[in-house]
């Protein structure tokens, strides 16, 4: 299978990625500039890295749902072509491009945040999160400085009705993100938005090795339901 690693102007963490999708035998990774004129739907999945895309000019993200690659990023989710996770700025891209609800607004106490993050399972029926058991806390390192979600009080309800809220902060909240939300999905579950860095956490070297659990869990539920290229 094949996953894509798009990559703006001002992302910093799409090599970290590509070193964590590495260690995964079934998957063939390629990075994808933002102004590749690349078919997307030759991948199953693609993955917006974490950095400081067009250097968070207005907002973060503002700029990059306007990217030349931003058009086809929003067809190959709305024809379920496959999955997309967006880490951290990919997170805040997904946002201001309305493939997910809420917004990322700037932290509680207004200072970037980089360090280590107990993070807590909510769900294990997503695509991103099947290798996980409910209420599983993981460390998921964190690096914003706009990672505060927010959205209007019947989105979260929606949100947690249809247990679309992925993964939410364990302990004191970082950045002041409402219900301490730390990733959420979207209605078909197949985009995921997460601000913590999964990448950083995928080798034995960094840590426990958990957060390879994210992309082995894309692989899983692209293995079992034959949505490969």
């Amino acid at each position: 299978m094949r996953f894509a690693v798009i990559v703006f102007p001002g992302s910093n963490c799409d090599r970290d990625v590509l070193h964590a999708l590495a260690t995964l035998e079934e998957v063939e990774t390629e990075s994808v500039w933002h102004q590749s004129p690349i078919d997307l739907t030759a991948f199953d999945a693609l993955i917006l890295p974490g950095g400081f895309s067009y250097g968070d000019t207005l907002r973060a993200g503002a700029i990059a749902q306007f990217s030349p690659i931003m058009e086809r990023v929003v067809a190959y989710a709305e024809q379920q072509r496959g999955l997309i996770l967006g880490i951290c700025n990919g997170f805040q891209i997904l946002t201001e491009a309305g493939l997910l609800p809420g917004a990322l607004h700037e932290n509680q106490i207004p200072r970037f945040l980089c360090q280590h993050q107990p993070v807590r399972v909510e769900t294990s029926e997503s695509p991103f999160t099947n290798r996980f058991q409910p209420d599983q806390v993981v460390d998921l390192p964190i690096a914003h400085a706009q990672g505060s979600y927010h959205a209007d009080p019947e989105v979260l309800t929606q949100l947690q009705e249809s247990d679309r809220i992925a993964f939410c902060y364990a302990g004191p909240n970082p950045n002041g993100s409402l219900k301490q939300i730390a990733g959420v999905l979207s209605e078909d579950r197949r985009i995921l938005g997460l601000m913590p860095h999964p990448e950083r956490n995928a080798l034995p070297s960094f840590g426990d090795g958990l957060g390879a659990e994210v992309f082995r869990s894309m692989v899983d539920f692209l293995r079992k339901t034959s949505h490969t290229v």
